[in-house]
């Protein structure tokens, strides 16, 4: 089949969509399809400009191309998804969050904007359109739920392995640090990671990777360890290449992955496939869906004290770390991950 994949791209910003999408393009390269990747421009941080996306997004013909049938889209993103097809496929990264579970976050733009009840139902209403896709998948159970809560539509998880799962290992040299590689963003929550930092009783080191959202968020994390008293034990990686990501997780003595209402996270899969611990919460969403408390790793509630005990824990307990990290490399084997079997579902 000639398919397209159909998504949104921030311009100039990176992350685990863009990675989602190569790696499904790969995929159905290799299981013999004609396969491309469509990213328009979203420009989610200008609440006036989404009707005038969603309005493109609804206008662009992707029947065929130079006169060359284009037998399936497979649509991943807000608002991608509205674009119409005879024989489209959603495989639902997320929504645009600022209209639903994300409407009163105070770091979303949406709420504040004149005219934002207004783009927030034109978007709801929008998004019933996905009941016009010939099937819906979800990438986690956290969004084919979310989608169900808000929307009454269901969608079936299908998972996937992360970029280049074959490549993660583990060091027999394990160093004195935390690894905690996403981009600098609030719902990620670095900053509650650098308080917990301050209410530990050891003296646990952590290293962020990534970059952030913008210089000044960069900026007032940095200035929140100072202030903290903690800022001599962090190291800030900024971006690393994926060999270099790959040998911070093998090293390093355990994942901390704590955000809030994650669709996903790649980071719990490299972790498990690195044989890491991964610290995460119980409001973390996407992370709960592979790790086991006190199994594969440690869950807590979202506070700093109690993230601060768990990175006692472990650092106390190399033994205890080493073992949930076993434990967790077995239970990725379990899930049994195949971009192959995602190939045949979107495809069918």
């Amino acid at each position: 089949m000639r398919i397209i994949i159909a998504t949104v791209q921030v311009p100039f910003i990176t992350g685990g969509a863009e990675s989602h999408s190569a790696g499904l393009r790969e995929a159905l390269r290799a299981a013999g399809h004609e396969a491309e990747i469509i990213a328009i421009p979203f420009l989610s941080a200008d609440p006036e400009r989404i009707l005038d996306q969603m309005l493109a997004c609804g206008l662009l013909d992707l029947s065929e191309v130079h006169g060359s049938k284009v037998d399936r889209v497979i649509a991943l993103k807000f608002p991608a998804y509205l674009i119409p097809h005879p024989n489209k496929v959603v495989w639902l990264l997320h929504q645009h969050r600022a209209a639903y579970d994300l409407w009163d976050y105070p770091f979303e733009d949406l709420k504040a904007s004149p005219q934002g009840l207004l783009g927030r139902e034109a978007i709801r209403r929008g998004d019933q359109q996905l009941l016009e896709a010939k099937a819906i998948f979800a990438n986690s159970k956290n969004v084919a739920d979310r989608l169900w809560r808000f929307c009454g539509i269901k969608s079936t998880p299908l998972y996937h392995p992360p970029p280049h799962a074959d490549c993660f290992y583990t060091s027999r040299e394990i160093g004195d640090y935390f690894f905690f590689p996403s981009r600098l963003s609030a719902p990620k929550r670095q900053s509650l990671v650098i308080e917990a930092l301050a209410a530990t009783t050891n003296p646990v080191r952590v290293r962020f990777a990534g970059l952030p959202d913008s210089s000044v968020y960069g900026q007032r994390l940095k200035d929140l360890a100072v202030t903290t008293g903690v800022a001599s034990r962090i190291e800030w990686l900024g971006f690393l290449t994926e060999e270099e990501k790959r040998k911070q997780y093998a090293e390093c003595l355990g994942v901390i992955f704590p955000p809030s209402d994650e669709d996903y996270g790649y980071v719990t899969l490299e972790a498990m496939l690195s044989s890491k611990p991964v610290i995460t919460c119980e409001d973390s969403g996407g992370p709960l869906e592979f790790v086991r408390p006190n199994d594969t790793g440690l869950v807590v509630k979202p506070w700093a004290n109690m993230l601060a005990a768990a990175l006692d824990q472990l650092w106390e307990d190399r033994q205890l770390a080493a073992d949930l990290g076993r434990h967790a490399r077995q239970a990725y084997r379990d899930l049994g991950l195949s971009w192959t079997d995602v190939v045949n579902r979107l495809t069918a």
